[in-house]
């Protein structure tokens, strides 16, 4: 779950800093990109240099990079980060984080973060327990911040008692858990079909439609964004993928799309089909380009598979199946039917009539029904908005 997470560590000046070498260490191992931020009080415990060495990245303590004016800019920091941690967090930081005091580049980090911050403290029993550190925790977790607590044992100063910063690996599952929290497709399958098919008539010309592929491809970014292991099956497009959990299949035809469904449906959780299938394709297709010799030309048409209406009958316990309607008459009744004849649990309705919605628009404005006609009415958005309202309804019903 730490796989391309963007990590901002800061260390604070406690003999606990020593620790911080492993967790750097761990966040790596994870495949983390960690960048450290020290203050100059962490110095006196363990060095610049080490943490530099295992993050990769230089170990950052002063605005200023060096003579010339350079900097290293605390905004640039907050916004980079997908997750800042303070271990060890000494109860100096700790007061100055409660109360916004900014005298060094964590702390102004910190205030520039927009990411979650998690907290490790570290420091003897009595100043754990001292009022004013216990305000000051309250405080940053009124804010929003993410306590690790302190553990049990035996203190720098040879007491014993509660005040010990968490263990290394104990902190790395605490993050773990947090983006799993934050990912509720995790350990999922999606497969989702996208754009039109082109079905041949000879070897230059085809049957298809005005379909982009726009809407699919930002239902694959979207449901990966939320942990799903996504297979996108894709018709003729330009458009392409970045995310590392989409396994990207393109197809030219119907019959293509229909096989390569197949091979992935058994081990889908949902299915989103959001292709804009031929209905009909050429009975015959020519091997050579036809000449255009007379007036008038016939071709003859057959019906290609219903690729909803199979995976339907196909569907097993517990797989979500999510349909689109795009129509431009009688929408609701039409996307009525349509749930019950291809078995759908949702169907994602659009009308060609709504201005921007429907094929090369990048907005969308969508009605989401279910089963038990329930209805859901949005407005327009962009259709990577669109995406998250439709995962967030698919989420309504997976278990």
């Amino acid at each position: 779950m730490l796989e391309g997470k963007k990590i901002i560590l800061g260390v604070t000046g406690s003999i606990a800093a020593y620790k911080a070498a492993f967790f750097v260490r761990l966040l790596v191992k994870e495949g983390a990109e960690v960048k450290v931020i020290m203050t100059r009080a962490s110095h006196d415990f363990i060095t610049p240099t080490t943490l530099a060495t295992l993050s990769k990245n230089p170990a950052l303590s002063a605005f200023t990079k060096n003579e010339a004016g350079e900097w290293n800019n605390h905004v640039d920091l907050g916004l980079w980060a997908d997750l800042m941690i303070i271990a060890p967090a000494s109860a100096n930081t700790l007061g100055k984080m409660a109360n916004g005091l900014c005298d060094n580049l964590l702390l102004a980090t910190y205030l520039s973060a927009r990411c979650p911050v998690f907290f490790a403290p570290a420091m003897d029993l009595d100043m754990y327990q001292h009022p004013a550190v216990l305000h000051n925790i309250e405080r940053l977790k009124s804010f929003g911040n993410h306590m690790i607590e302190a553990e049990h044992g035996e203190l720098a100063s040879g007491l014993v008692g509660t005040g010990r910063m968490a263990e290394p690996e104990q902190m790395v599952a605490r993050l773990k858990d947090h983006f799993t929290a934050a990912k509720p497709l995790a350990n999922k399958r999606v497969m989702i079909t996208a754009g039109p098919t082109y079905e041949a008539i000879d070897p230059v010309r085809f049957i298809g439609n005005h379909s982009t592929g726009k809407m699919g491809f930002a239902l694959a970014e979207e449901a990966a964004r939320r942990g799903a292991k996504v297979t996108l099956v894709s018709g003729p497009t330009h458009l392409s993928v970045s995310h590392p959990n989409i396994d990207l299949v393109r197809v030219q035809s119907g019959s293509e799309m229909y096989e390569a469904c197949l091979k992935v449906n058994h081990e889908s959780d949902v299915n989103i089909l959001a292709a804009a299938v031929a209905d009909y394709a050429p009975r015959n297709v020519a091997t050579q380009k036809i000449k255009k010799k007379t007036a008038e030309m016939s071709i003859d048409l057959v019906k290609t598979t219903d690729i909803a209406k199979e995976l339907g009958e196909r569907k097993h316990n517990g797989q979500i199946n999510v349909g689109f309607a795009l129509e431009t008459n009688s929408e609701l009744d039409n996307a009525k039917e349509k749930i019950r004849k291809k078995n759908f649990d949702l169907i994602v309705l659009n009308s060609l009539n709504d201005k921007g919605a429907g094929f090369g628009h990048d907005t969308n404005k969508i009605s989401i029904i279910d089963k038990e006609n329930n209805i859901l009415d949005f407005e327009l958005k962009s259709k990577q908005e669109v995406a998250k309202d439709i995962i967030n309804a698919i989420l309504e019903k997976v278990h």
